[in-house]
């Protein structure tokens, strides 16, 4: 209504002396205080319980972090931050996620202006900003552009072949072929040599799987600390950046590094989704090419939907999937595995998940011993009429991945000639040419066969 009066209602959880001061600021015209929250318990539950909009909080409350942040803004409650310009306390609560920071060392005027700028702009609430002024959610000062693409391997139950693929998905992408090594001891976090092929790209492969990751030892990488876990721990305290991820990520080939995954299935509850989603953003500003290795479940668990705080089984797959710009759902070439993968496409479709992503179908393990004779034909009219997928990629049923993975390397080095080494190498400019960012193939070895 014209004219109409619309009240800005302020969670308030600032700690110590300046509690005060804030409240006092902010009871001004449009603008209501209805909760003091003593620690980051009593706000959470205020904000479930739709007490307030806005969020003001201290760069020193206990327990504030991404996590917090994005439990916030599940219910509706845009994020304040108070902390001095400059100071690492700012970069912190910036990683973590907030809407505006704002320094009490300036006027009120700029406190009561960021609560009134962070509305939502749709809202007959909204202002427009001040300048200088509450920055854009999850910004940061002069941040780099992030023009990496991920790209999520995902795909049903029943081992269809997610981490093969995604692993030699992954090297492909560097646009060079790595020169065969010796002994695989010897390349615990080694640095490609002098006379190493450059690679075209940068490439990161992420081992997401909390059910069963087994990128390291598909590698022959030596069992160490989970670096995903590291990272995600890096980013729920606001101290991950691009320098700390690399360093988590050894390289295993020129232009290839590796984020290994959980050691156990039980640590799932290291990984959550507000983390991960921050890993995958700096992750784009890390590399060329972000691949990650995703579990099979998408399910969510309803029964934890009403406890924001609580984590989900299969928030890491969730979050790669809501993340990615491609992703490659991967099916076994058998009856019960086109089955899955079948099904799998509608679920994917049905949960909303990666609605914007471009996809690449992907059927593995492709042969006659269980498809009976021409099984790239049965296979690809079997996928058209039940899924509706004309563009479909197969890889062959091939030696030379039991070879592959006895030596622990990829195809591209175990054996270049191969025809599942050639089937991933098309999937790769396929790749190459759905990306969002117009990124051509890069050239590298001609393979001519066709998928």
């Amino acid at each position: 209504m014209s004219g109409a009066t619309t009240t800005t209602t302020v969670l308030c959880a600032v700690r110590g002396a300046r509690e005060a001061d804030v409240v006092t600021t902010l009871g001004a015209p449009g603008l209501q205080v209805t909760r003091r929250c003593a620690d980051v318990v009593e706000l959470l539950a205020a904000a479930a319980a739709g007490a307030g909009r806005v969020a003001v909080v201290s760069d020193d409350l206990p327990g504030l972090d991404r996590g917090v942040v994005a439990d916030l803004h599940a219910h509706g409650v845009r994020v304040v931050a108070l902390a001095a310009d400059g100071t690492w306390e700012e970069g912190r609560l910036r990683a973590h996620g907030v809407d505006a920071v704002v320094d009490l060392d300036l006027p009120g005027d700029a406190l009561r202006d960021a609560v009134r700028a962070v509305v939502p702009s749709t809202d007959p609430e909204a202002r427009p900003s001040a300048p200088g002024q509450a920055p854009e959610h999850g910004g940061g000062p002069e941040e780099p552009a992030r023009q990496g693409i991920v790209v999520a391997v995902w795909g049903p139950t029943g081992a269809p072949g997610r981490t093969t693929l995604a692993t030699n998905l992954a090297a492909e992408l560097t646009g060079t072929t790595p020169e065969p090594r010796a002994r695989r001891a010897r390349r615990r976090r080694r640095t490609p040599g002098p006379g190493a092929a450059s690679p075209a790209e940068q490439v990161l492969l992420v081992d997401a799987d909390t059910y069963g990751g087994t990128v390291a030892q598909r590698l022959g990488l030596l069992d160490e600390s989970p670096g995903l876990a590291a990272a995600a721990r890096g980013a729920a305290q606001g101290t991950l950046d691009a320098a700390r991820l690399d360093a988590l990520a050894p390289a295993v080939l020129p232009g290839l590094r590796v984020l290994t995954g959980l050691t156990r299935a039980a640590r799932w509850p290291e990984l959550p989704g507000s983390s991960l989603d921050a890993v995958w953003e700096t992750a784009r500003s890390v590399a060329d090419w972000t691949v990650v290795d995703t579990g099979f479940a998408i399910e969510r668990d309803e029964m934890l939907t009403y406890d924001t705080r609580a984590p989900q089984r299969n928030d890491a797959t969730l979050s790669a999937l809501a993340a990615a710009d491609v992703v490659v759902v991967v099916g076994s070439g058998d009856p019960v595995g086109l089955q899955r993968l079948v099904r799998a496409l509608d679920e994917l479709a049905e949960s909303g998940t990666a609605v914007g992503a471009a996809r690449a179908v992907v059927v593995n393990r492709v042969r006659a011993s269980v498809v009976g004779a021409g099984p790239e034909r049965a296979v690809r009219d079997a996928m058209a009429r039940y899924a509706g997928v004309e563009d479909l990629h197969l890889v062959p049923e091939d030696a030379a991945l039991d070879q592959s993975l006895r030596e622990g390397r990829t195809l591209a080095e175990a054996a270049p000639s191969s025809p599942a080494r050639r089937a991933v190498a098309h999937l790769a400019a396929h790749v190459r040419a759905v990306a969002p960012s117009g990124r051509g193939a890069v050239p590298g070895p001609v393979l001519e066969t066709a998928h």
